[in-house]
């Protein structure tokens, strides 16, 4: 009976840890309250909390503000999806293969140094002003940082590990995927997190560009008639939505890696 009831008590701890790094942002909401409540900053430039929940709510309750976020996540997730998948694949064979590396490391190298507001013209002038635009813009973002962690992380796989799948006669395949990948796994994982966070900006670019859904749109609109409560909504979905893909990555890793002993900081 007792050991039973002494568990809710070592449950405390564990929930003052996963809580302790929300502290801080729960500090900046209440500053931000207490400074639109005590009238220190106009309304136009910083809505309050409650406006803004507000401005939420009715936007919920029209539709619009589902079939924005539908649209912004669709988009969102299959760019982030093919981009990741086209940086492992790429990163595994550059740097699995020297011939490879020299065919796609210096072109991946020139993407990385343009950046997205020169990229987006060149986009529009190739594929047009549509939906397939924005959906390669992600595409672009995403794929640059999982090539290169991935390409990194295999670079620095021990040679030894390497010279032993090859004693026992693994394959090139085999050697690409249970040795040189296996050990790249958590250099990829960090790509991918980069990834999906860059995604949701890259977005706030593409949605501004002649779109008539997602959040980037009612940003947009927002904007133009000085809506500021609409615009602060916008970021805060849009940092919500990098939050949320970023814990779920996070959490496959942990899963992935449960028997990895990690320095988590003291």
């Amino acid at each position: 009976m007792s050991s039973v009831a002494a568990r809710p008590g070592f449950a405390w701890p564990r929930l003052g840890v996963r809580l302790a790094p929300w502290l801080s942002v729960f500090a900046i909401v209440v500053i931000w309250a207490v400074t639109t409540a005590t009238g220190s900053v106009p309304a136009q430039f910083l809505p309050s909390p409650a406006q803004v929940v507000g401005s939420a709510a009715e936007l919920a309750e029209a539709g619009t503000l589902w079939s924005s976020l539908g649209v912004t996540v669709a988009r969102g997730l299959i760019g982030a999806a093919i981009g990741i998948a086209a940086g492992i694949l790429l990163g595994v064979l550059a740097g699995f293969s020297r011939w490879a590396e020299f065919v796609f490391d210096k072109p991946v190298q020139i993407l990385r140094a343009v950046p997205f507001t020169a990229k987006l013209p060149l986009l529009i002038l190739w594929v047009g002003i549509g939906e397939e635009t924005k959906v390669l813009l992600v595409i672009l973002a995403t794929a640059i940082p999982v090539y290169f962690n991935t390409f990194g992380g295999i670079r620095n796989v021990d040679r030894r590990l390497v010279e032993a799948g090859k004693v026992y006669g693994l394959t090139a395949y085999q050697l690409a995927t249970r040795v040189l990948l296996r050990g790249a796994l958590p250099s990829v994982f960090i790509g991918i997190r980069y990834a999906l966070g860059i995604t949701w900006a890259v977005l706030v670019l593409a949605e501004s560009l002649n779109a008539t859904t997602g959040i980037g749109f009612l940003l947009t609109n927002a904007r133009q008639y000085g809506q500021s409560e609409i615009v602060i909504l916008c970021v805060v979905l849009y940092a919500v939505l990098g939050l949320v893909t970023d814990a779920l990555v996070a959490l496959l890793e942990r899963r992935i890696f449960r028997w990895r002993q990690a320095h988590s900081g003291s």
